[in-house]
């Protein structure tokens, strides 16, 4: 019996696993009760499904610090490095600018905010909000994140999990063992080695996924239900419609198809384990470490490629909270009466588009800092409160679709710059899915 489950592919497993889960989880809530399916879920499976996050987590760092410097050193040429960051960033931004656009107007198509009375947010979810905004805000602005990306200390940087500090570092030090050449080949060699150790470590890890998934989901739906879903359906809708089409159209058919000229089916086929991680654990950085080996292994990006591209995408291309950011501003304008003009929908998609990129490694970030973007369509502080607490215990939800719409642009445009700069194996990723 585990043989013949062994031999089905990972995604299935993991996506046999999350409707599992949510089958568990809904069974329970409205088989035993709201109160004791809630004390279930919380002490005999979220533990297990946090064990599994923490497992993914444990290896962000070793795995960025270790294949970004063999992906720099593989390059052979330091220059190569500033063609490899511009392409990355202007396609990460050209993406999310896409996304918020995208979101505005599927949010004036949908109109999820009429009918909606946001005033009637529980006292105690606003206070919980107002807590999270005030943590979102400390965390700083883009300046202060930009300046953040030098550590000072590096080692307190990995201890930390700070991911971009980390990229910084350690393209420093593959630099530094291409310009000191062959005195260098221990250092580089250890690197090598350690990479390779990681990404077995990695593969071992992701054998757990549908057990964590299951575990996630579970907890997710014995503790929410579906009454979220029915009372903010409409935004729901919007966002998992934007995000398809996101996906498969921007990223799928535009990128893939008639950017690249490669085939939609064997791009989805690649991701799809990485999307089933995304969508259980709501979190582009722990997604990380399975995100790079479905883009080396299934997709043939080279490491030099996905060990830069891949960790730079899960900090700062955040495409799903882009869309979110823009239907949250449309959602708060149609239920407080707010019209809104031509100027105010190019000030929301350009806000949008900045704090996005700032959103990283915020729990909830997508939601917490939508009161930056409310501010420009003129929403008060005091409504964004609101607004924000009315939504607040439904984001879960919303989150891990946005999270999988994150990581499947973070590999779209992977591919896209592995195949500018000749590092894509067309063969791996043409490769007919095993079944």
């Amino acid at each position: 019996m585990f043989k013949k489950w062994q031999s089905i592919t990972l995604w299935k497993r993991v996506l046999i696993g999350l409707f599992a889960g949510l089958a568990i989880g809904l069974a329970m809530r409205y088989g035993l009760g709201v109160e004791r399916a809630t004390h279930i879920a919380d002490v005999g499976f979220k533990p297990f499904g946090d064990a599994f996050v923490r497992l993914i987590k444990m290896l962000i760092i070793p795995l960025i610090s270790t294949t970004l410097v063999v992906g720099v050193t593989a390059m052979g040429d330091p220059k190569k490095l500033g063609t490899l960051g511009t392409r990355t960033i202007a396609m990460y931004l050209a993406t999310t600018f896409f996304a918020v656009s995208l979101g505005l107007t599927m949010g004036s198509i949908i109109r999820p905010g009429d009918g909606i009375n946001y005033e009637s947010a529980a006292a105690s979810a606003v206070d919980s909000v107002k807590g999270k905004i005030e943590t979102a805000d400390a965390a700083g602005g883009i300046v202060d994140r930009l300046l953040e990306i030098i550590p000072t200390n590096p080692v307190e940087a990995w201890a930390n999990g700070a991911v971009l500090p980390t990229i910084f570092f350690a393209i420093l030090i593959g630099i530094g063992i291409l310009v000191t050449g062959r005195p260098a080949d221990p250092i580089k060699n250890f690197f090598e080695a350690a990479a390779q150790v990681i990404m077995r470590v990695t593969i071992l890890v992701m054998e757990l996924a549908p057990y964590g998934v299951l575990a996630l989901m579970t907890w997710v739906m014995a503790t929410q239900g579906l009454e979220v879903v029915l009372n903010m359906g409409k935004l729901a809708i919007a966002l998992y419609l934007s995000c398809g089409i996101q996906i498969g159209f921007v990223y799928g058919f535009l990128i893939i198809v008639c950017l690249l000229k490669l085939p939609l089916k064997q791009y989805l086929r690649g991701i799809a384990d990485a999307q089933g991680i995304a969508f259980s654990t709501a979190s582009s950085n722990a997604t990380l470490p399975v995100t790079i080996s479905c883009a080396e292994n299934n997709l043939g990006v080279d490491k030099s490629v996905a060990g830069s591209v891949l960790p730079l995408g899960a900090t700062i291309n955040m495409d799903g909270t882009a869309i979110y950011l823009g239907l949250v501003a449309l959602f708060a304008a149609q239920a407080g009466g707010i019209e809104l003009t031509a100027m105010h929908y190019v000030m929301v998609a350009i806000t949008a588009t900045l704090v996005s990129i700032g959103a990283a490694g915020i729990p909830s970030a997508g939601l917490l800092l939508a009161a930056t973007v409310l501010e420009v369509i003129g929403v008060t502080a005091e409504q964004s409160l609101l607004v924000i607490a009315f939504i607040f215990p439904f984001d879960r939800l919303l989150d891990m679709m946005r999270t999988l719409t994150n990581i499947s642009g973070d590999v779209a445009v992977a591919c896209a710059v592995a195949k500018w700069d000749d590092n894509l194996d067309e063969d791996v990723f043409r490769r007919e899915a095993q079944v």
